[in-house]
């Protein structure tokens, strides 16, 4: 599998720790596994130099539509990012706050990644049929190649993994590669 590094850019989705009472977010041990993988390609990609964009819940409580389907879940100054990432510890790290399933919906994404020159996504993230899914919708829909990290995403509220990747696949042309090969990729 080759990655262009001058072109490519890691998206995390949703890789998130919370205070309170958050009705998605609880930590489990499938969870741990999304964590230290999404780490490790978090870390391959800063030592290649490439950016890493964190695309975060940051649900604003009685006004986000999503609230109404999944309850108070990723509010805004509640929910960050997984410590284990170290979220803006990298030269070429960005937060892009996000209040619909999509990295992209009404955020300024797209200008970003444009702005980087990046062309290619590697994806890491929950849900992979949510959040995932709808960012790489939107991927498709703006012209990116994207890579799905499949041991560095999981499916916990809706359908299946499998049929997640599946769908990566068969309708955003997605390449599927695991955490050993993306880190080999990049070292």
């Amino acid at each position: 599998m080759a990655i262009d590094r001058n072109s490519t850019a890691v998206l995390v989705i949703d890789v998130l720790v919370t205070e309170g009472t958050d009705t998605v977010y609880n930590p489990t041990p499938d969870e741990e596994r999304v964590v230290r993988n999404s780490a490790r390609v978090v870390d391959a990609a800063r030592a290649a130099g490439m950016p890493v964009i964190f695309c975060d819940d940051a649900h604003i409580p009685g006004v986000d539509k999503e609230l109404e389907l999944w309850g108070d879940h990723g509010i805004k100054g509640l929910a960050v990012p997984n410590p284990a990432l170290r979220a803006g510890s990298g030269e070429r790290d960005f937060i892009v706050p996000k209040r619909r399933y999509s990295g992209f919906f009404g955020t300024s994404l797209d200008l970003l990644l444009r702005e980087l020159g990046v062309t290619t996504l590697v994806a890491v993230g929950e849900d992979t049929n949510i959040c995932v899914l709808h960012t790489l919708a939107d991927a498709y829909y703006l012209g990116y190649e994207t890579i799905v990290v499949e041991d560095a995403t999981r499916t916990f509220l809706c359908g299946t993994q499998e049929a997640g990747i599946e769908h990566f696949v068969k309708c955003y042309g997605s390449r599927i590669a695991s955490t050993d090969e993306v880190v080999a990729e990049l070292a």
